[in-house]
Order: C-alpha cells, then sequence, then structure tokens
C-alpha cells in the first residue's frame, strides 16, 4: 500500500516526515468486514490498528449476553494504543462496527516509536484520554437519556467520524451498540423517520436531516465533539 494510503488515518497524517518514513515499513494494509472482532476483553495486544474508514467499537460483554459500547474509534483515532503506556491488555472487545480497511503495526513497532518520540507518545496520551472520556460519557447518557436522543447522539458521531451520512449497519447490530432490544431501537428509528431524520432500510441508515438530528440528540453529542475538537482536532463535522 502507498504511503498515501495509510496517511488516510489522521493520527499516521498527524505525524512529523521523518517518522512516518521510518514507520511506513512496518505497517501492513488490512481490510475490516464488518464484525471483525480485532481484540477479546483480556487478550493480549499485538498489533495496533489505525483505521482509515469504517468505525470500531469498543464494547464490554455483560453475563447476560448483552453488550454495550463503551468508545467508538474512527479513521481520527488508533486501536489499542494504550500498549504505548505498557498497557498490553485489551479492557475491551474491540470490533469493526462498520467495515473499513486500516493500517496494522505491530506493538513492538510501535512500543519503540512512542518510547523514542516523545511527541507521539503524548499524542498518544491524548487520544487514550479521549476513549476514557468517551466511556464516562457514555456511562452517564446510558443512565440519564431517552433512547431516542441517544441514538440521535450515536449516529451523528458516527456520520462526523465516517464523513458521510450514509451507514451501512443492521439495526440488530445497533441495538447491541447501545445496550437494548432490537424492537426498541426499531421503534425509535421509526420514530425518526416519521420526523424526515433519517431513512432505514435492511442494514442501511441514512441520515437526512442533521440539523433536525442534533435538536433531537441528547447534551452528550456536543460534549464528545468539543472534547475531540480539543484533544485530537482531527475529525471535521459533516
Amino acid at each position: 500500500m502507498s504511503e498515501s494510503a495509510h496517511l488516510s488515518n489522521g493520527l499516521l497524517a498527524s505525524l512529523p516526515r521523518d517518522t512516518m518514513t521510518a514507520l511506513l515499513p512496518h505497517l501492513r494494509a488490512i481490510e475490516l468486514p464488518q464484525e471483525t472482532v480485532l481484540y477479546e476483553s483480556g487478550d493480549t495486544i499485538k498489533s495496533v490498528y489505525f483505521p482509515h474508514d469504517g468505525l470500531v467499537s469498543l464494547v464490554v460483554d455483560l453475563a447476560s449476553g448483552e453488550t454495550i459500547e463503551a468508545a467508538m474509534i474512527g479513521s481520527d483515532s488508533v486501536v489499542g494504543g494504550a500498549a504505548a503506556f505498557d498497557n498490553n491488555i485489551s479492557l475491551n472487545r474491540a470490533v469493526a462496527q462498520v467495515a473499513g480497511t486500516a493500517s496494522a503495526l505491530g506493538v513492538a513497532s510501535f512500543c519503540d516509536l512512542a518510547q523514542k518520540n516523545i511527541a507521539f507518545r503524548a499524542k498518544l496520551a491524548r487520544h487514550e484520554q479521549f476513549v476514557l472520556a468517551q466511556a464516562q460519557q457514555a456511562a452517564a447518557c446510558n443512565a440519564t437519556h431517552a433512547l431516542e436522543a441517544r441514538l440521535a447522539r450515536w449516529l451523528l458521531r458516527c456520520a462526523d467520524l465516517l464523513r458521510r451520512q450514509d451507514i451501512q449497519l443492521t439495526q440488530e447490530f445497533l441495538a447491541q451498540m447501545l445496550g437494548v432490544r432490537r424492537t426498541s431501537v426499531s421503534i425509535v428509528a421509526n420514530t425518526l423517520q416519521q420526523a424526515g431524520l433519517i431513512r432505514y432500510s435492511r442494514g442501511h441508515i441514512r441520515v437526512l436531516n442533521l440539523g433536525g438530528l442534533k435538536d433531537c440528540s441528547c447534551e452528550c453529542y456536543q460534549t464528545l465533539k468539543s472534547l475531540s475538537d480539543r484533544l485530537l482536532g482531527l475529525p471535521a463535522e459533516i
């Protein structure tokens, strides 16, 4: 894969030229089909992933069989970045929620670069800080906000990271990410569709009215967007 393809990840694109040149031979391009599991909770992190497109969710699996999303990572960031801080055990399951591609890097090369390059290590620290912020916000959001607002917030965040308004995603998978029943997602999605905010069919959701969806969303969307702009400075609002 050409260097320009790897640079479609915002974190890689932000690296100094000499750092990227040194890193390039160690990067490999991979496909991430939907529902690809990169790590299970408790796995040793052997590779880190820099998405080019698509989305990766960090999810928590409950003993009851339910799952709920703690954080969402797109082409602005890295999956497995905590390994740079001597934390090579995955705390969540990392799964591709929207299919895409990524640059993969062995954890040894990744940690070596982080140890030698203070600026890169500092950048990774901000990315991990944002992952933690997402998890904290998700906990508050799931406990206090209505499903309709949570779904609107989630769709807006997806659209921002994908930089498009078409999202290839089944309601079943969406229900898993939000930690609710599929029938609940179907009812709320139908409400948003009747309001002219989205259109959905099997495996496909299209955002029709961004402004209306923002009005419907809870405060968590703007909170996370502001934090993303401050800490990462990469994803642009569509």
